[in-house]
């Protein structure tokens, strides 16, 4: 046993269970297995080419080495990032811990009460702070949040307006400048103009449907924007406003001036900087527009015994459901991180969170006066705690840096300073002392800061917030510690058993590739901050975008897309600007099989194509014919074939060479999906199929934990032809010689999880990624032969095979009265989270086990899900009073001293012999949707205020 080979400790089955587990598939080899598999014409000719693997060890030494290259400066640049303190027992008991970060997006309430708490409680607090009446359970970042509030506001507009045409959007002058990128390339496809201008010109024309305003603008100034509100909603203009969450907790919030959308990011509560990710942004807005709103909104309900229960309310209005219809593409949030946030919130309660903000502004108003002392103009009329000072930048800049000091430099005459949690009278020292020598005066050293507030009194706040006993009886870390613990252990996560999700690919995230991210050279780096401060960071993305270009064949890599339905938005927009600079700007239709993912036909209506849907055979294939017949008949406005491979059935379809020619030969592009590229690499590439770009769910195949719903990374990787047009950012230039403007805010996204992604490549090298893909086939045909007889497997390949994951038909056990949900919440009682339900085809449930998985739970599963099937031959149409019906199982249940149900409480709770040994009990029972959905309720109120009467 080679001790030291990562690829032994990622890879679940041990060398002694191989014969087993190939003598139950029905092959000798796993090379043969893999010949069964894929098409023979697609297979890869060569090994990757890649470094050899290092073994943990070693790489935790090169991570390290590569770490010290990063300078970790005082960062005063500000720009909507801003250093924060995490605390360490958020830090210890949340970011690195497996019990969060390795859980699933809670579609299976009754195991993710603790997570969806945690999810109330930030709902709670966006609400409270920005005095809006409904949020969301989080989204990317800063910008992209700004852009799904533009989308909304359009959506939303008027009957007057949508007849009328009326397109144009305000966006004020004063917005962070990565916004306005975002905002730029997102208002094009979908026919917004953007009118640029001062907010305090506007005209409130009723050409325009909305406006964004920054409170406080970017380089600090607060402005009343109440006029401007009350005006511009007389005006039918409705107004966003992008705020800093921490100024709200002295600042009059921007849904007391009317606000119609209020957004922005929660970094600064206790979220490290990570060279500009991962970071949950917020979204809040009126309970009118509820149904508009994008991504995902956690609801209190009631379960099958009328107790409080904890969902993902109103389920059917997600994005990617609605298809070509959908206003947006979001499925992701930034769970982990919005948990932190919350977290940070109920740590510090009110009291806290003020006390903070008190603080930061007051150094600022110290560093103002002080300036001012020594001949400096600050021009910030009023500020929270940024100020703008009047300088020759240049000069400030050479004595900053040999401080190791970050300003902000928005001209030559002008520097910016944004303090922050971390700022102490120490550092507002080194800021006068670099100051002082600048214009070459002498100055005092300052030991006490000015209690004076720089905003008019009028926008100080009046309003209570975070009243609610969670954010007023945790404040001491013991109490804080079993409150998380209390929450964890609600919630059923990889730590646990195999998340056996298809499509999700849940899979081992390693400890040697998490470690990094606690380490200060790598989470403290401000994104904007001066390239040759982040060599660490430059070398490490540089080399993971060249590992992704070999891994899929392609030229070129951007790593900007901060979750999976980014990246097919901007692939999409990559392809869409390749056909505006050869004058093909009629090339607008995407042709989109029906078994394609959700997020598709979303994304593509965003990027402002027009949806063609081609046909599936009755073996889930696509129709070639059908495709080929639609691809001739749109030839002219052809853009693309956006395709899943292997298919979203689990299907290598052999086809595929001649889809992507039928596509070329008609003057399209191929976009394919990459959510199921763990059953690809080492093995095959899209390049080999024919395409011209991918994205890759660097949260699925390349092992960063999805962490509840998100962090996630979605990077495109491009053909030649289209590396010019890679998007690029405002601040620090990236990407292309033609490049696209921004798809998300920070120059290469969420950079700090993509050390996850490095690591397991560089400690998997290209054997053992190859190792892995040919593991994930392994052990998903092994699944689907001992399920064999049991279950039927909807869709094989030709020679009988799946590819990485399976289908299972459940609909005919409807003659038993029962529904694959039964399945998902029976599992439960068996220690498992269910496969994936009714996706893609309803009725059935989607199995991946990925090659993390070992033998022994392998079996356990198959062993419970032969076993549901026994209690499903059990059942009958009339008698909804049975196992399956009444699951899960509570310990409520099985303590109470009545027990009326037809079978034993050992029959509810331990089936099988191996659950008393690990028992994970469900904290509820049945969460009742239609009950939540009807009296919808997002925030940390009690449930007996909303109960019908």
């Amino acid at each position: 046993m080679k001790t030291d080979a990562f690829a032994l400790r990622h890879i679940g089955p041990r060398e002694t269970d191989l014969q087993h587990m190939l003598k139950t598939i029905g092959v000798e080899s796993i090379e043969r297995l893999v010949y069964e598999t894929l098409p023979d014409d697609i297979l890869l000719k060569t090994p990757l080419v890649l470094d050899l693997a290092m073994t943990e060890y070693e790489y935790a030494n090169h991570i390290a080495e590569l770490g010290s290259k990063n300078k970790v400066f005082k960062s005063y640049i500000g720009l909507g990032y801003n250093q924060a303190i995490v605390p360490a027992v958020i830090q210890r008991n949340i970011f690195e811990n497996p019990g969060w970060y390795t859980a699933y997006t809670p579609y299976q309430a009754e195991i993710a009460q603790g997570r969806l708490e945690a999810i109330l409680n930030f709902q709670t607090m966006v609400i409270e702070l920005t005095g809006m009446e409904i949020a969301n359970a989080s989204l990317l970042d800063e910008g992209t949040a700004a852009a799904e509030a533009m989308a909304l506001l359009f959506d939303v507009r008027s009957r007057d307006q949508k007849k009328n045409n009326v397109n144009k959007f305000f966006v004020s002058e004063e917005l962070l400048p990565q916004t306005l990128s975002v905002l730029e390339t997102r208002s094009t496809p979908i026919g917004v103009e953007l009118v640029v201008g001062n907010h305090e010109t506007f005209d409130f024309s009723t050409d325009f449907f909305g406006a964004i305003l920054q409170y406080p603008g970017k380089h600090g100034q607060v402005y009343d924007y109440t006029d401007f509100i009350a005006k511009a909603n007389q005006n039918e203009i409705k107004v966003a406003v992008a705020a800093d969450i921490l100024s709200l907790t002295t600042l009059t919030p921007p849904g007391e001036m009317g606000a119609a959308v209020v957004v922005g990011t929660t970094q600064r509560f206790g979220i490290p900087l990570g060279y500009g990710g991962p970071h949950a942004a917020y979204f809040a807005t009126k309970e009118d527009f509820k149904r508009s709103m994008p991504g995902r909104i956690i609801g209190v309900t009631i379960d099958t015994d009328g107790n409080r229960a904890l969902r993902m309310a109103l389920q059917t209005r997600e994005q990617h459901i609605k298809r070509d219809k959908a206003t947006s593409n979001i499925c992701t949030a930034q769970v982990l991180l919005s948990v932190m946030a919350g977290m940070y919130a109920v740590f510090h309660g009110p009291e806290g969170l003020k006390y903070i903000a008190n603080k930061i502004h007051s150094l600022a108003a110290t560093l103002s006066n002080e300036l001012e002392k020594i001949g400096y103009q600050q021009i910030n009329t009023a500020f929270f705690d940024t100020i703008a000072v009047k300088a020759d930048a240049k000069k400030v800049k050479a004595i900053a840096e040999q401080n190791q000091v970050n300003f902000y430099y928005v001209d030559e005459n002008t520097v910016s300073i944004s303090l922050n949690e971390t700022t102490s009278i120490a550092d507002i020292n080194t800021i006068l002392f670099v100051f002082a020598s600048a214009n070459g005066t002498k100055v005092s050293t300052i030991e006490t800061v000015t209690e004076v507030s720089h905003f008019p009194e009028h926008l100080a706040r009046t309003s209570a917030f975070l009243q609610h006993d969670v954010f007023n009886k945790h404040h001491s870390e013991t109490d804080l510690m079993r409150y998380i613990k209390k929450l964890e252990r609600k919630d059923l996560s990889l730590n646990h058993s195999m998340i056996s999700l298809g499509s999700c690919t849940m899979k081992l995230n390693a400890a040697a590739e998490m470690l990094p991210l606690s380490n200060a050279n790598w989470n403290n780096i401000h994104p904007f901050a001066p390239l040759h401060q982040a060599q660490g960071y430059q070398e490490m993305l540089s080399k993971l975008e060249q590992q992704l270009n070999v891994i899929t064949g392609f030229a070129g890599t951007t790593l900007q897309p901060n979750s999976g339905a980014q990246g097919e938005y901007a692939g999409l927009m990559v392809i869409r600007a390749y056909h505006q600079s050869r004058g093909d700007h009629h090339r607008n239709v995407a042709l989109i099989p029906s078994s394609a993912h959700g997020t598709n036909p979303a994304s593509a209506a965003m990027a402002g194509m027009k949806v063609i849907v081609t046909k599936t055979l009755e073996n889930g294939n696509i129709d070639v014919e059908d495709l080929r017949e639609k691809a001739i008949e749109h030839k002219d406005d052809l853009s693309c074939l956006m395709v899943t491979y292997p298919s979203t059935h689990g299907v290598f379809e052999s086809a595929i060479c001649e889809i992507t020619k039928i596509i070329h030969d008609n003057g399209g592009q191929v976009y394919m999906d990459g959510a199921n590229m763990n059953a690809q690499v080492g093995l095959t590439n899209p390049a080999t199929i024919g395409a011209d770009v991918c994205h890759l769910n660097l949260h699925k195949t390349f092992a960063i934990p999805h962490g509840g719903g998100g962090p996630g990374v979605g990077p495109i990787c491009v053909a030649e032809h289209l590396v010019p047009f890679l998007p690029t950012n405002p601040i620090i230039p990236t990407g292309g010689e033609n490049a696209i403007t921004a798809i998300s805010a920070a120059p290469w996204g969420s950079a700090l999880v993509c050390l996850i992604s490095y690591g397991y490549i560089s400690m998997l090298g290209a054997d053992g990624l190859k190792e892995s893909t040919e593991h994930a086939i392994l052990n998903a045909n092994y699944i689907k032969e001992k399920l064999n007889g049991h279950y039927e497997t909807l869709y094989s390949g030709e020679m009988g095979r799946a590819a990485h994951e399976m289908i299972l038909e459940c609909r005919p056990f409807k003659q038993k009265g029962i529904e694959v949900t039964d399945i998902a919440k029976r599992l439960m009682d068996y220690g498992f989270h269910a496969p994936t339900v009714s996706f893609p085809v309803a009725g059935t449930l989607m199995i991946e086990p990925t090659e993390s998985e070992n033998l022994e739970e392998l079996d356990r599963f198959c062993d419970a899900m032969i076993s549901i099937r026994k209690e499903i031959e059990a059942s009958t149409l009339e008698d909804k009073n049975n196992v399956l019906k009444n699951s899960p199982h509570t310990l409520a249940m099985l303590t109470a001293d009545v027990w009326n149900f037809p079978y034993t409480r050992e029959q509810a709770a331990f089936p099988l012999e191996y659950i008393a040994e690990n028992k994970f009990w469900p904290t509820v029972r049945r969460a009742d949707d239609a009950y939540g959905d009807r009296n919808l309720v997002c925030s940390c109120a009690p449930i007996e205020a909303y109960m019908e009467s």
